[in-house]
């Protein structure tokens, strides 16, 4: 009987430690479920499946600390009113990316694998996305903070897209001589033009 119990148990730990360790990829497929879902509806308009996709990027996203690192040093010269707009901008540009990504995905089926953990304590979990010319991989990055889950990057077939935009972000900045005040108004002029495009 007491060997029995221990058995019980041993399942039990194992049972729980599994819902646990699927929990990202659970949490992760609700997410992108909810995009896909946005652009296969067609009740609702181009205007709307935006606003959707955007609100879903700003609640999951790490969307701060990703601006803060892609702004570099051009971060620390800059007002606190330039911070905010610049971040407001930035979340926006984001949605926009990922937006037009996931767009180009929506009608294909798609695998996400069990969640892996690194050194960093950083959750990675594989997406394979199918197509009829093959697949490709798009591993999320995700970190757990105040008991729910963020998306701080995403790898698509291993290009980093935090890393590409700090060093598309910092030729722009270079340009401005750093200038985190004058960067903003390019960044809302490119968002405006990107969000005319998704749109239409």
């Amino acid at each position: 009987m007491r060997f029995l119990f221990i058995k019980i148990t041993i399942i039990f730990f194992l049972f729980i430690n599994q819902l646990y360790a699927d929990e990202p990829s659970i949490w992760l497929k609700k997410e992108i479920d909810s995009i896909l879902n946005a652009y296969s509806n067609k009740n609702i308009s181009n205007e709307e499946r935006f606003s959707l996709i955007e609100e879903t990027i700003n609640i999951n996203f790490a969307g701060t600390g990703i601006a803060k690192f892609i702004a570099g040093k051009s971060w620390k010269t800059a007002s606190k009113e330039t911070k905010e707009e610049y971040i407001v901008s930035f979340k926006r540009h984001l949605a926009l990316n990922i937006a037009s990504m996931m767009q180009g995905y929506a009608n294909q089926s798609y695998e996400l694998s069990k969640s892996k953990i690194d050194k960093n304590n950083v959750i990675l979990l594989d997406m394979e996305i199918f197509s009829d010319t093959g697949s490709v991989i798009v591993t999320w990055r995700l970190k757990k903070s105040k008991d729910r889950l963020f998306v701080i990057d995403l790898l698509v077939a291993d290009i980093s897209l935090v890393v590409t935009k700090r060093s598309e972000f910092n030729s722009m900045l270079k340009n401005v001589d750093y200038d985190l005040s004058k960067f903003n108004k390019i960044l809302i002029d490119q968002n405006t033009e990107s969000y005319n495009k998704l749109i239409n």
